[in-house]
């Protein structure tokens, strides 16, 4: 048949990528160009937010440490808006790194604090990681006791047995595990039995105004269900209300982290509470 005139789009030729997929291409470079630069100048830093227990006392149980970056203009850029394109590069290894050493610096300026700091399940075996972790618990041995990692469900499905293995060998050295995102992609059910998590966070998308979702109530028990089979701590991310805290405790639930116990805080919000019962 005659071609018409109607020219066919080479599907792997990228001058052909249709004005969407340019604009996604380009807002992925600038966002790797400014994430390269703020590693380069080392303007990281990281935001705690408190993870209080469910109906205990008023302190918090440990507090999770959140990597920022610092763009030209001194501005605060959080993890949302650059995570998704780092995620599987070089520079997301790099990233996993400073959070892991800022992380350990604050353990060891205070004996007192538990953190939780993210890591990609990419960055197991990452050379730099293991020699920044091995550095900090060499300086403080206490620290690994305090110290929990956090990873995302979506990374760990991807290397499994790989982060077995490396849980089993980093847990016999006190070390917790939590696994973030709980339920965002229910294939991960089945590795529940292998991984051993001590905790695992159960996604806001099911938090965020349960205590009037009835389909959320349904999954979250069930959620908690699978994690009391397995003799996991449970904690509820992005708490947002009193009625949907109340509803939380009501059901079970170990723990809370959300802005109705406070948003994430570049200045330690330990030291703070500490100077204001000096003051």
């Amino acid at each position: 048949m005659q071609n018409r005139g109607k020219s066919r789009r080479n599907p792997i030729d990228p001058a052909h990528d249709s004005p969407l997929s340019a604009a996604v291409n380009q807002r992925d470079r600038e966002i790797m160009s400014m994430v390269r630069d703020a590693v380069q100048r080392r303007n990281v830093l990281m935001a705690y937010q408190p993870v209080f227990p469910a109906g205990g006392p008023n302190l918090p149980a440990f507090y999770e440490g959140l990597i920022r970056l610092l763009d030209t203009t001194g501005r605060i850029i959080p993890a949302r808006d650059f995570i998704e394109s780092i995620e599987s590069t070089e520079i997301g290894r790099i990233l996993d790194c400073l959070a892991l050493d800022q992380g350990l610096n604050a353990l060891a300026a205070d004996p007192s604090l538990r953190l939780a700091i993210n890591m990609s399940a990419r960055s197991v075996g990452y050379p730099r990681w293991l020699r920044t972790l091995s550095r900090g618990l060499k300086a403080n041995p206490a620290a690994a006791e305090r110290l929990i990692l956090e990873i995302t469900e979506a990374s760990a499905i991807v290397v499994p047995e790989i982060v077995a293995v490396f849980m089993k060998d980093l847990q016999a050295q006190g070390i917790s595990f939590a696994l973030d995102d709980f339920g965002s992609g229910f294939t991960s059910f089945r590795y529940l039995r292998e991984f051993y998590f001590d905790i695992v966070k159960i996604d806001g998308q099911f938090i965020r105004g349960i205590a009037d979702n009835a389909d959320n109530q349904v999954l979250t028990q069930a959620m908690l269900a699978v994690a009391r089979q397995f003799d996991m701590f449970t904690v509820a991310e992005s708490v947002e209300s009193a009625r949907d805290a109340a509803y939380l405790t009501q059901i079970g639930i170990d723990c809370m982290q959300g802005y109705h116990f406070g948003a994430p805080s570049v200045t330690p919000p330990w030291k703070s509470a500490r100077m204001a019962r000096q003051a």
